[in-house]
């Protein structure tokens, strides 16, 4: 490739995605696009992903279908040396092809959501009816853990509270 902007459409599907091995997403149906830039001395891609997936719900272990899209920019360099920079791919001197196949992925994967879930009421019945038989306390619906699960519900003070009256205080204001 000579200097200069190329841009280049994929259109991701199903055997994309089977062709990975352990993936999350099963299936899926996504338009990608590529703009690569190529200078002198190192190269860089930004990627644009937009679509469906299939993978599975983290509650009840079924395919859902999911909207994704993302974006993802990564920068190419020859050398021999290693990289720890996730954002710098190191490129050896005499390589002539490219294959960004791990970056589309990638950024398919990290599109997803943090949580898989289907929406409420949608999950497998039979398997939702195990989840909550086995679930401690059961009788409760299902909140996604709301904020208000995580709120201390005593007042007492904990090891990081002030106290003036704390004895232990009083040695460290007797040091200056």
């Amino acid at each position: 490739m000579k200097t200069g902007t190329y841009t280049f459409e994929y259109k991701v599907n199903d055997t994309f995605f089977e062709s990975m091995e352990y993936s999350l997403i099963h299936k899926g149906d996504l338009n990608v696009t590529l703009e690569f830039e190529k200078k002198e001395n190192m190269m860089t891609a930004h990627f644009w992903a937009e679509g469906m997936v299939s993978t599975n719900c983290d509650r009840c272990d079924t395919p859902m279908e999911l909207a994704i899209s993302g974006e993802f920019k990564l920068i190419y360099k020859f050398g021999l040396e290693e990289s720890e920079d996730e954002s710098l791919v190191v490129l050896h001197p005499e390589a002539y092809e490219l294959d960004v196949s791990e970056a589309i992925y990638e950024l398919a994967i990290v599109s997803l959501p943090a949580r898989m879930v289907h929406p409420a009421g949608e999950c497998d019945e039979e398997m939702w009816k195990l989840i909550q038989q086995y679930t401690v306390n059961s009788d409760e619906e299902d909140d996604d853990w709301d904020d208000e699960d995580w709120e201390d519900e005593d007042d007492e003070p904990g090891p990081d509270d002030f106290d003036p009256k704390d004895p232990k205080w009083a040695v460290l204001r007797n040091l200056n």
